[in-house]
């Protein structure tokens, strides 16, 4: 390993694992504004809502039976919402090996003041599947973005589940195949694999999931941002670009950029095969590397998207310092691990990201990392 600076630098530094990098080719100049400065529910704005809702649909290969909706407050706002307007119905068992999954065990003790079983494993790991009671309402992280864990798929769920799964799904969708029968709700953001902006939600619902907002109402006052329901039947408007509250069309336009460019690059399969390319660029990496190594020891429970990595003998400020360094070379941007985790670094290997850049970045890592044991 050697300290001198490396010839070539990533030509797009962006390893943010959210907000994410901006699809290949993306500039502002390229987004449709004609629905700018108008009412989002004028027929120009639902028009656009709808044809992203549609594209959603496409690109994932959403069956029928499940409905697509957009909500405030990004992947949080969409999973609190469904946490709000089902839950209390049953049992609830949550799942937890990572920071956010940690949150929603928070919200359903303190807020909601429910007695969920809690399955718990430490960053890197995950919890005993076998042992999820599915007559429970089940919570659970598809992909943590925190710690680099997923789950391996979807055989763990039973058909014939009594309660219904709650997948935050944020770091997994346009990334894995979901099986949409073994998923009852699903939410993400478009920040994320599609490297569109922040600030919005997407709520996917099955079937299962419609009867119990028609069936039951919570004990707990709902604020109006949250309201799926009225007089006893679901609110579809939601589910066809009638929004909870006013949008940010410009956002909504980032998302249809996305989206279209999803399909151009083979829709979901040219988008999780960009993943994987990425992934294992930066698995060739690793292992090319006595110093470091995969947090996620466990190749079957590995992310391909948020990749999150040990460095040997590094602290936090060790990591502060060495990823303070390749940012202000320009050569990758916010690749420290999430706060909550251990110290580390964390690199986002979404569609968006080009598999080149990965491979750029090695020597890099290598650089940086002697710059600063050295100090």
């Amino acid at each position: 390993m050697t300290a001198s600076v490396p010839a070539r630098k990533p030509a797009r530094p962006f390893f943010s694992s959210g907000p994410c990098a901006k699809p290949p080719g993306f500039a502002p100049e390229k987004l449709s504004i004609e629905c700018l400065g108008r009412s989002h529910r004028a027929k120009i704005g639902k028009s656009r809502l709808q044809y992203c809702i549609d594209l959603m649909r496409e690109v994932l290969g959403l069956p029928d039976s499940h409905r697509i909706g957009i909500v405030p407050g990004s992947d949080t706002g969409a999973f609190e919402m469904a946490m709000w307007t089902m839950l209390g119905a049953r049992g609830v068992t949550a799942l937890a090996w990572e920071s956010f999954g940690e949150g929603w065990v928070t919200d359903a003790v303190k807020q909601l003041k429910l007695e969920p079983k809690v399955h718990r494993a430490d960053y890197g790991q995950l919890p005993d599947l076998s042992k999820v009671d599915f007559a429970d309402d089940v919570l659970f992280t598809w992909n943590g973005t925190t710690s680099g864990v997923r789950v391996p798929d979807g055989e763990w769920i039973p058909e014939n589940r009594e309660g219904l799964t709650f997948a935050d799904a944020t770091s997994a969708v346009f990334a894995y195949e979901i099986p949409w029968d073994k998923i009852d709700v699903a939410t993400f953001s478009w920040q994320k694999v599609l490297g569109g902006e922040g600030g919005h939600g997407v709520l996917i619902l099955g079937p299962r999931a419609v009867e119990r907002l028609e069936s039951y109402t919570p004990t707990w006052p709902l604020p109006k941002v949250f309201r799926l329901v009225s007089k006893g039947k679901l609110t579809e408007g939601v589910f066809k670009g009638e929004t909870i509250n006013t949008p940010s069309m410009l956002a909504v336009e980032d998302a249809i950029f996305a989206l279209e460019w999803a399909k151009s690059v083979g829709g979901l399969e040219g988008l999780k095969d960009r993943c994987t390319a990425n992934a294992d660029a930066l698995n060739k990496i690793v292992a090319d590397r006595d110093w470091l190594s995969h947090l996620a020891a466990d190749k079957g429970i590995r992310s391909k998207t948020s990749v999150c990595l040990s460095v040997e003998g590094a602290d936090a400020d060790f990591i502060k310092k060495m990823t303070g360094l390749l940012e202000k070379e320009d050569a990758a941007y916010d690749i420290a691990g999430y706060r909550d985790a251990p110290a580390g670094l964390r690199i986002w290997c979404g569609a968006t990201v080009e598999t080149a850049d990965i491979e750029d970045l090695g020597p890099w890592l290598d650089w940086a990392y002697a710059r600063t044991k050295a100090a």
